[in-house]
């Protein structure tokens, strides 16, 4: 882990985010959609996933949910994480691929086909899902 690059800039992102979440407070619509995404994890280590999990945790507006073992030998870990304002599900996952790989680089090189992490661009709607009725929502 890079602490001496990673830290100020996670410290950054936390402010903003803040002021983001605080801006949305005060806007008659504030932009909330919450959506659960499934991040396939690239660090394998139990401290590095333990920073990453705490590092999205303590940034405004997102969440760890928790960890899903995989089901095929050699597939990763699957991360559950909700953010507050999910209406785009690639954006949420290609900012959890960033925030990543400034945490660990080595894992730069690992593509398990979600944006962000290789040539995708478009996420696989098998990895997110929204936790209320978006029709309703739209009524």
């Amino acid at each position: 882990m890079h602490l001496f690059l990673y830290i100020p800039w996670w410290i950054k992102e936390i402010f903003v985010a803040g002021f983001q979440v605080a801006w949305a407070g005060f806007r008659p619509d504030a932009g909330y959609d919450p959506v659960v995404v499934r991040y396939p994890l690239r660090v394998t280590s139990e401290w590095q996933i333990f920073w990453f999990t705490t590092s999205i945790t303590a940034t405004p507006s997102t969440l760890s949910l928790g960890l899903r073992e995989p089901t095929v030998p050699g597939d990763p870990r699957i991360l559950l994480v909700q953010a507050a304002f999910g209406s785009d599900p690639t954006e949420v996952v290609e900012g959890l691929a960033d925030m990543e790989a400034r945490m660990a680089p080595h894992v730069r090189s690992i593509d398990h086909g979600v944006p962000g992490q290789g040539s995708a661009v478009e996420l696989d709607p098998r990895f997110y899902a929204y936790p209320t009725d978006r029709k309703e929502k739209n009524r």
